[in-house]
């Protein structure tokens, strides 16, 4: 029978871990974070909320995010309305997108971090 130390051992690397290709699959779609609230408000078609619209606007802006990538595009949200609208059942379609995507990004990175490998 091993030993507490031997089993500790062979359950520890002996070098520290290396993540390969990390954040090299992202989604393709991409807004830029200042006219992210633009965006936002349009697809969820809130632009009458212009009060909330000023906030959400300064908080883009102080947030020092460059970029946002996003899975879900404009023809996604106009193909399932429903995840774009409060309170409607979504969770059937977005578990549809998810399936697909995060298939891609997994096999997008894998194939990054091989290659960088």
């Amino acid at each position: 029978m091993a030993s507490v130390d031997e089993i500790h051992k062979a359950q520890r690397a002996e070098r520290p871990a290396t993540i390969l290709a990390i954040a090299t699959a992202t989604p393709l779609n991409c807004v830029e974070q200042s006219t992210y609230s633009d965006y936002y408000f349009r697809v969820t078609k809130s632009e009458h909320k212009t009060e909330l619209k000023k906030k959400f606007d300064r908080l883009c802006k102080k947030s020092m995010i460059k970029k946002r990538y996003m899975q879900l595009t404009e023809e996604m949200l106009k193909e399932h309305p429903n995840i774009g609208e409060h309170n409607a059942p979504s969770l059937n379609a977005r578990q549809d997108l998810v399936v697909m995507e995060v298939a891609r990004l997994g096999k997008e990175a894998a194939t990054k971090a091989i290659e960088e490998w």
